[in-house]
């Protein structure tokens, strides 16, 4: 457990916890190891559980008719499936180790149960959540616009 606290602790969802309220999520988390090339999450899949990469790296790729496509890279920090934890849609991409790659997963099941115990807990996790998918939409955005002024202002080719 003491491994987990620490990773939690470290990750963006402990980023508002006290160390009690860390250690009550933290109870919940668990430790998954994953192989160089181990599929985390397959496209389509729904799955009701949150990730933080801990080490290592996970690929988020999306297959199609000339190979996998690498879209991004998700490194130690980051959160895997934060909107799919949320709203249980289907996983639009392949979620792909790359390397050695340890991830500590919450689910969502385990997580409600908080909800009338440690509704502060529940409340600042949630925060946390919000904050990476703010952040995800802004780096989307940026991304957007760098495409746009490759395409209409310097009259990109492709």
């Amino acid at each position: 457990m003491t491994h987990a606290i620490e990773d939690l602790r470290a990750s963006p969802l402990a980023t508002e916890l006290t160390p009690a309220e860390a250690q009550v999520l933290a109870e919940l988390v668990r430790l998954r190891e994953l192989t160089d090339g181990e599929v985390l999450l397959p496209e389509g899949a729904r799955d009701g559980n949150l990730h933080v990469v801990v080490r290592g790296r996970i690929d988020v790729c999306k297959d199609g008719p000339h190979g996998r496509t690498l879209l991004h890279t998700l490194e130690p920090g980051d959160l895997v499936g934060e909107l799919s934890f949320m709203d249980d849609a289907p996983r639009y991409a392949s979620l792909v180790a790359s390397g050695p790659t340890e991830v500590l997963v919450l689910a969502r099941r385990d997580f409600e149960t908080l909800v009338d115990r440690e509704p502060r807990v529940v409340y600042k996790v949630m925060r946390a959540i919000m904050r990476v998918a703010h952040k995800v939409q802004r780096r989307l955005s940026q991304q957007m616009r760098d495409l746009e002024n490759y395409l209409y202002r310097t009259g990109g080719k492709y």
